[in-house]
């Protein structure tokens, strides 16, 4: 539904649409198309500040997450959610580009070299965990791999997403620990597993928290 040229998000809606997240995310029925050939902001919009320095704003198409100020409340964040894309970086902003994908997450991590795309602001609320409530006071981040592939799984990964995480967590005072920072399995209602097994959380929290 659409309200004044901005699109609603209906709790219920967004449920069942989140239901198709797995099949979107699945690199094995991904075509990656060359990252120089994404598209940029829509034409005559003014590039953004990312909210993290050190990200790149690879904006999420505005079909595909809500704007905060729609829903009439403040946005202060207490979690962070920890996804892996199942896709390559480069498709995965592919499709939270897509007009008729329904999904977005805030950030991307590249696995080889750490680079972090922005795609949501984090003041709004993006569509990855299945699950309204949790989308409405979380960050997600999304990171290149697969669950079952640990080799993405790199030290340059895991440390630019430590840092990206604990900026987060510093910006709206969110404990550094597990209650606090989750993985999408933990998410009430979900069918994924990702981050998976073979994420090293142990590692991860003592990252975030040496920041």
């Amino acid at each position: 539904m659409s309200v004044n040229g901005l699109t609603t998000d209906r709790p219920e809606e967004r449920d069942d649409s989140f239901a198709s997240r797995r099949r979107l995310l699945k690199g094995a029925a991904l075509a990656a198309v060359p990252y120089a050939l994404l598209p940029g902001p829509q034409a005559g919009a003014l590039a953004q500040a990312p909210d993290y320095p050190l990200a790149e704003w690879q904006p999420a198409h505005r079909s595909n997450y809500t704007l905060a100020k729609g829903t009439g409340t403040r946005r202060r964040p207490d979690l962070v959610i920890i996804h892996v894309t199942q896709a390559t970086y480069t498709s995965t902003l592919g499709i939270f580009q897509n007009s008729s994908k329904d999904v977005s997450a805030h950030y991307v991590v590249r696995s080889g070299d750490g680079h972090v795309a922005q795609c949501v602001r984090e003041s709004d609320i993006a569509w990855h965990a299945g699950n309204w409530d949790y989308n409405t006071r979380s960050i997600g981040i999304e990171h290149e791999g697969w669950v079952d592939q640990p080799a993405y799984f790199t030290d340059t990964l895991y440390e630019a997403s430590a840092r990206l995480t604990a900026g987060i967590c510093k910006r709206y005072g969110i404990p550094r620990d597990r209650e606090h920072i989750i993985g999408h399995h933990q998410v009430p209602g979900t069918d994924h597993t990702d981050p998976g097994p073979l994420w090293d959380w142990t590692r991860y929290i003592r990252l975030v928290g040496a920041v």
